[in-house]
């Protein structure tokens, strides 16, 4: 029974185009190297170096440059002790009129005293500005790190300046060492993520945030498994070029550094158009889409990581659309109030801005309903 579902999932009429089936890729000539999925297993226990290197990275490196910029860790007020409001505060359902003036009535408290009461609390649960700061300073690292890295091997590689390289004589393209590192880097920093996410600053979108990072190990992993290295890696490049520049947006805005966050976000808008709403469809997508159609033609699982593709560019689209939205505030009227973006997109990118350009007269007042681009950490970010 085993083996019959090992088959259903890898069936080759499926995963790969007609007339090749998975023997043919195991059997590759003297000298060259195939993808293999097992050759990616070693993620996993990477995954657990790269959780590890982070801790030591947020403690002896961004903890230190953390003090240096005078970014306190800072100590919350906390709530009276109370077990009744503690039951209610986690419960994670936030008392409603009726509920307020029953637990008034029970604790012989005022409503607005009960109303400071879940104030103070929720206020307790959130993180520092220093350990925020020590978590984008940790994956601003990793970003830069792998863009370089990424760009250095991609800019000597024929496939990066003429995108049908991607599909000539597919699926029978070796494999290369920076092909291989930056898969395995990649799959090992979101496994890692996986981690993390029972770890680090407990999130509103916990749940949506772990569906997203299972949906990217899951697709890195298919398209190494059907050796679609040459425009995976390509994808990924594209999508870590923006990233590189919100990290250090959030860092600048937690170091009180205004318009060097004005900047970097206006930079960060910028570089997203480019990537992801210019190079991404009309480079990457049109390969992927057009491209391979007239090579090697369609097949069942080029159907769906097409459609993947193009699903991806419709949230590129809106997404974007929320950022101009942000940057058009920064740049002519100096000031922001919320992220829109936050709303929609994963949590990567929610602490984009509302501190940047903000006058020390003006407030901000959060929702409270799913996220707002509080970047000094009054609500969800990566």
């Amino acid at each position: 029974m085993t083996s019959s579902i090992s088959d259903w999932i890898w069936s080759e009429r499926f995963w790969l185009p007609e007339n090749v089936s998975w023997a043919d890729l195991e059997r590759p000539p003297p000298g060259v190297e195939y993808p293999r999925l097992g050759d990616i297993l070693c993620a996993l226990p990477l995954a657990v170096a790269v959780f590890l290197l982070r801790q030591l990275f947020e403690r002896l490196v961004a903890k230190p440059c953390a003090h240096i910029l005078q970014i306190q860790a800072g100590v919350p007020r906390r709530a009276q002790s109370n077990d009744v409001l503690e039951r209610v505060y986690q419960s994670k359902t936030p008392p409603d009129t009726r509920q307020l003036e029953g637990l008034s009535k029970q604790l012989d408290w005022d409503v607005r005293k009960i109303q400071r009461w879940f104030r103070v609390r929720r206020n307790q649960d959130r993180p520092s500005i220093q350990k925020k700061f020590c978590e984008s300073m940790w994956r601003f690292t990793f970003y830069l790190g792998i863009f370089i890295y990424a760009i250095r091997h991609l800019w000597v590689s024929p496939w990066m300046w003429d995108t049908r390289q991607c599909w000539h004589n597919y699926p029978f393209q070796p494999v290369s060492h920076g092909q291989y590192n930056y898969y395995v880097a990649e799959l090992a920093f979101y496994w890692s993520l996986m981690f993390s996410q029972f770890t680090d600053i407990k999130r509103k979108d916990f749940m949506i945030m772990l569906v997203h990072h299972l949906a990217t190990i899951l697709l890195i992993t298919f398209s190494y498994a059907n050796n679609m290295l040459r425009a995976g890696t390509l994808v990924m490049c594209v999508h870590d070029a923006s990233d590189i520049f919100l990290e250090a947006a959030k860092l600048a805005n937690y170091a009180k550094y205004q318009r060097l966050c004005d900047g970097l976000f206006v930079v960060f808008s910028i570089s997203f158009f480019l990537t992801r709403l210019v190079i991404y469809p009309f480079w990457v997508v049109h390969s992927v889409l057009v491209e391979s159609w007239e090579i090697i033609g369609p097949y069942r699982a080029w159907w769906l990581l097409n459609g993947l593709l193009l699903v991806l560019q419709a949230l590129h689209i809106i997404w974007f659309y929320l950022i101009a939205r942000i940057a058009i505030k920064a740049i002519f009227k100096g000031k922001v109030s919320k992220d829109d973006r936050s709303d929609i997109e994963s949590s990567s990118d929610e602490e984009i801005y509302s501190n940047c350009s903000k006058n020390p007269s003006q407030t901000i007042k959060p929702k409270d309903s799913s996220h707002t681009g509080n970047l000094n950490g009054e609500t969800h970010d990566h």
